[in-house]
């Protein structure tokens, strides 16, 4: 029996179902017709959060803010994750700034934060930026 995900869209935030075996196939939306595995981070923000964080991939999110010296060195090592794990780990960025209410939900401290998700719930939280390698290794810590 094949194994049955649910994905939210980054795009339009509709739930679609996909075969496990399809995730290497650039699955399209159901609903709005677009890619459903990105392999660049999409945009988090107070209106999308809720339909993100749910689904059976996980979601790594980035909160960072425009002013932050150390999240504008972080943003293209994050591209890169995105970049290898399409298919395994969805990414999105969250403006901390523009989004002040959910930062603050989340207890966001300190820039940049990682947050893991997974099927809704946060599962695991990192602070600061570090090298590619040393993300790669925490996500496989992860379950990721």
């Amino acid at each position: 029996m094949t194994a049955t995900l649910v994905i939210p869209c980054p795009h339009c935030n509709g739930l679609s179902r996909l075969p496990a075996e399809r995730l290497g196939d650039s699955p399209k939306c159901g609903r709005c017709k677009q890619d459903m595995l990105l392999s660049r981070p999409f945009d988090l923000t107070e209106a999308n959060y809720a339909a993100q964080i749910k689904g059976d991939l996980p979601l790594l999110l980035d909160v960072w803010a425009d002013w932050c010296g150390p999240c504008k060195s972080f943003a293209p090592t994050f591209e890169q994750a995105a970049r290898q794990l399409t298919g395994r780990c969805r990414l999105a960025k969250l403006d901390s700034e523009a989004n002040r209410n959910l930062a603050g939900q989340l207890g966001i401290r300190s820039i940049p934060s990682l947050i893991l998700f997974k099927n809704g719930r946060e599962v695991a939280r990192q602070a600061g930026a570090f090298p590619l390698q040393s993300l790669l290794e925490w996500l496989r810590g992860q379950g990721v």
